[in-house]
């Protein structure tokens, strides 16, 4: 009976690996054209830089990542705006969603009911709804076009408050009488939250400014809008379509991967080396809500 169901168990074991590396292949396969078609080289019997019927490069050439950073091009440009509004939104979100909720977990006060449903229904409408009043009011104030980067931080930061509840259900989860205790000893709640909390709260910390570093790094749809027009604003999404809009698709499709392949490489390093953190974020703060 024993022997039995380790076969059976073994076969599954078989059958279940078998299905994940089909399926892993299959995910992988546009990535890893994505990545071999940015080192191909020129060809004579292709168009310079065209699409082919073929994934394996017949001549490997680093060309297209040097033309990103040739200067012909705004790519390097590009690249630091995005990293700078990515880096300023996940600093300044991940401070306001903190402090957000752990009010809203630690402080009873009139109204905390009605605002965190009245934030969680506003946060089911889809954010393109309000793009053009954001618009012509982020006009008024000269951060569109040349002042897209901090326009686009502004709207990044401004609304951050409303993503308090995987937070808070992490500080639910903290014991009170930890805080209770240290207040008795005269710490005040600014003391207790940095001294105390923050501490126990790296997986949240970590898992919160992941999830608002990767918006404004993979951001095309607002930032197309505030940026439209002025090349040296644009990040990297909008920056890269509009240059292939603007030019040959053909001529620039192996750039266009080289692109592509710089745009991924920090977002899968953070990925790689926080995991670990991101999914305790992410299992700590569904236990209460």
């Amino acid at each position: 009976m024993n022997k039995s169901y380790k076969k059976k168990q073994a076969r599954s074991n078989v059958i279940a690996h078998i299905a994940l590396i089909i399926i892993s292949i299959i995910w992988l396969f546009p990535f890893v054209g994505l990545l071999l078609q940015s080192f191909r080289s020129y060809d004579p019997n292709v168009e310079y830089g065209g699409m082919v019927d073929y994934l394996i490069p017949k001549h490997f050439s680093l060309d297209n990542y040097k033309f990103l950073f040739s200067g012909q091009t705004n790519f390097i440009r590009w690249y630091c705006n995005t990293i700078i509004i990515a880096v300023f939104v996940a600093l300044f979100q991940t401070l306001i969603v903190l402090c957000v909720s752990y009010a809203l977990s630690r402080m009873r006060f009139t109204g905390r009911t009605f605002l965190m449903r009245f934030w969680l229904v506003l946060g089911m409408f889809p954010g393109f709804l309000t793009m053009i009043c954001l618009y012509f009011l982020l006009k008024q104030f000269g951060l569109t076009q040349a002042g897209a980067v901090p326009g686009l931080i502004l709207v990044g930061v401004a609304s951050s408050g409303m993503a308090y509840y995987v937070c808070k259900g992490y500080f639910d989860t903290i014991p009170k009488a930890l805080d209770e205790a240290a207040r008795i000893d005269g710490a005040t709640r600014a003391r207790v939250f940095v001294m105390m909390t923050l501490p126990m709260s790296k997986p949240i910390i970590i898992y919160t400014a992941l999830v608002a570093f990767m918006a404004p790094w993979c951001d095309y749809v607002f930032a197309s809008y505030v940026a439209f027009g002025h090349d040296e604003s644009y990040n990297v999404a909008v920056a890269m379509t509009r240059w292939v809009w603007t030019n040959d698709y053909q001529g620039y499709f192996t750039r266009f991967c080289a692109g592509g392949v710089l745009v991924a490489i920090p977002v899968t390093i953070l990925f790689m080396c926080l995991q670990k953190y991101y999914v305790e974020g992410v299992t700590g703060g569904a236990v209460k809500g």
